[in-house]
């Protein structure tokens, strides 16, 4: 066994004690008796289908559940599609869903869908997803002053390509434009894959991609990051300096957690609970975490609703500072 490896099981043996101190609920009144929908918010190939359907393989894998999760991608409307199917469940306690920001900011920019965030059922929070600006390395900018410069100098011809319409990205792209005076045009599209792959055949010029959906393109050496959106250097990227390291006071990370629809029993809630921790203790997504720069632990219960609230209030407010909604 190598340093590495020894690395993941000491990982995940911290967390299955982390979690088991945390004293999260166990699950033995409820188990699921036909499959379970797993709803994805965000369309194929992005960073969330991709755990998600990871999430599914460490759950068939390991044996954790008497029936399977079946993933299926509702991304219409930045993940009001998704919203509205969980919130008319026909049968909540075999709905799950894994969740994006646009957990926070649709149902705030899209009041006529009636969505309460606060009436999903917190099952976990596997992880916090981390942004990245990339563009292509045929633009020869190495650096986020040599990135200011040439989006400033083409205004409304520098694309930034992003998953979704008032999306995670699409709230970068507008902090971008609002504190640094550019003109930063916005096309949204169905997953963060395909974002990738719209940047690396330089369909557009930059991208906020989350590591997990950039870097088969990285790995090649056809696109280049410039500047991490968090509180300290990813170690998968230590020569990428943050944006608080240039110059900017900005950090913003996406939540990466399974919810239940509203309805959900309490038996039902404490079984996919238990669940997804002991998906999230298991050496594979461990490993996929230290692989992909995720951060976080996991989180449950009345800890994760009140993350909810803190983080429906942070996006409110920065939604109203971009002029998004009133």
């Amino acid at each position: 066994m190598n340093s590495s490896q020894r690395k993941i099981l000491a990982g995940a043996a911290i967390a299955a004690a982390t979690m088991a101190a945390a004293g999260y609920p166990t699950a033995q009144a409820f188990e699921p008796t036909k499959p379970v929908e797993f709803v994805i918010m965000a369309g194929k190939g992005g960073g969330a289908d991709k755990m998600a359907r990871l999430m599914q393989s460490i759950v068939e894998q390991e044996n954790l559940s008497p029936r399977p999760l079946v993933p299926i991608n509702k991304p219409g409307g930045s993940g009001a599609e998704a919203l509205v199917h969980m919130k008319g469940a026909a049968d909540p306690n075999h709905t799950i869903m894994v969740t994006l920001n646009s957990f926070f900011t649709t149902p705030l920019r899209q009041p006529g869908l009636d969505v309460d965030i606060m009436t999903f059922a917190p099952v976990g929070r596997m992880a916090e997803d981390t942004f990245l600006l990339w563009v292509h390395k045929d633009e020869g900018i190495n650096s986020f002053d040599e990135f200011l410069t040439a989006a400033k100098e083409r205004g409304r011809g520098w694309v930034m390509g992003g998953t979704g319409k008032n999306s995670e990205d699409n709230i970068i792209t507008d902090f971008l434009n609002s504190n640094y005076g550019l003109e930063i045009k916005y096309v949204p599209y169905k997953g963060g894959g395909e974002v990738a792959k719209q940047l690396a055949g330089q369909q557009i010029t930059s991208s906020v991609n989350n590591p997990s959906e950039a870097l088969g393109f990285y790995d090649a050496g056809e696109l280049v990051p410039l500047v991490a959106f968090t509180d300290q250097r990813l170690p998968m990227f230590p020569d990428v300096p943050t944006l608080k390291e240039v110059g900017g006071d900005f950090s913003y990370f996406m939540q990466r957690s399974v919810v239940g629809a509203p309805g959900m029993s309490d038996d039902a809630l404490a079984y996919y609970t238990d669940l997804f921790q002991k998906a999230y203790a298991t050496p594979t997504w461990q490993k996929y975490k230290s692989d992909k720069s995720l951060m976080g632990d996991f989180m449950a219960g009345d800890d994760l609703k009140g993350y909810w609230q803190t983080q429906r209030d942070r996006h409110e407010t920065i939604l109203k500072a971009s002029g998004a909604i009133n």
